[in-house]
């Protein structure tokens, strides 16, 4: 059955019938659901229940591995990401990624701000710095590393790392912002300021986050999507998934019985 967002806000993206396998192994079996415009969906469940798979689908990112596979589809504006009409690196543009563990570039902090916009075509240096702030700024991180942005971005701690991470995906101007557990490494006080960081995006990005931690996922995000053994078991609104679930597995998981 279609589990469908409903309220004043349009979709962005819609998943139909999602099977997904790395060679004989199906690890999601017929997922669907839609996601909101400028609101963020959590994707939770137990590890090696599909969610890190389901949201590198969005990107294609699990197009590197030879073993993968899925049907059905997933629509960005109505338009197939997966049609053979489309360039992987044109959804990968569009749909930007911040992964579990930050990976700067072994560059200065201006450089893995530029390097996506340079990569595009963009050599104004006055434009560069724009964006180069913008992003920063976008990303919270711009009044602590505004003089050292020729320092090496190894020097930040490893919240102001991911942070920076977020910046640089920003630059590329995404349409959709995909966090793959972004606070797993990182320290209460850096992750709240990566969930302060989450609501504030939400105003101009479409939001998608997997994470492990309930509580977290409880602040920041509109929707829960809750994954068990490769299933979609319930998607709703996040106060209803947590305080009236409508199935007993999910009660069962955001309760702490398993996970």
């Amino acid at each position: 059955m279609k589990q469908q967002a409903k309220s004043k806000f349009d979709l962005v993206l819609s998943v139909h019938d999602l099977n997904a396998w790395y060679g004989e192994a199906q690890v999601l079996s017929n997922i669907s659901f839609d996601v909101e415009r400028n609101r963020v969906t959590a994707l939770i469940g137990p590890s090696g229940c599909g969610k890190s798979t389901l949201i590198r689908c969005f990107n294609r990112m699990n197009d590197f591995i030879p073993s993968f596979r899925l049907t059905g589809k997933i629509l960005l504006e109505e338009e197939d990401l997966y049609s053979t009409a489309i360039d992987p690196v044109e959804v990968r543009l569009r749909l930007g990624m911040v992964f579990q563990k930050q990976n700067p570039f072994p560059k200065s902090i201006y450089d893995n701000i530029a390097y996506g916009p340079r990569i595009a075509g963009i050599r104004n240096r006055d434009q560069l710095d724009a964006i180069v702030e913008d992003s920063l700024q976008k990303a919270a991180l711009w009044d602590e590393v505004k003089d050292k942005l020729r320092d090496n971005a190894y020097a930040l701690s490893g919240g102001q790392q991911q942070r920076l991470c977020i910046a640089r995906t920003l630059a590329i101007e995404p349409e959709v912002l995909l966090l793959d557990e972004p606070c797993s490494a990182l320290d209460p006080i850096a992750t709240a300021k990566i969930e302060e960081l989450i609501l504030e995006l939400k105003d101009s990005y479409t939001v998608l986050i997997v994470t492990h931690n309930m509580q977290q996922a409880a602040r920041v995000s509109h929707y829960t999507a809750f994954l068990y053994l490769g299933e979609l078991i319930e998607f709703g609104l996040t106060d209803k998934i947590f305080t009236n679930p409508g199935d007993h597995r999910t009660e069962a998981y955001v309760t702490g019985k398993f996970g």
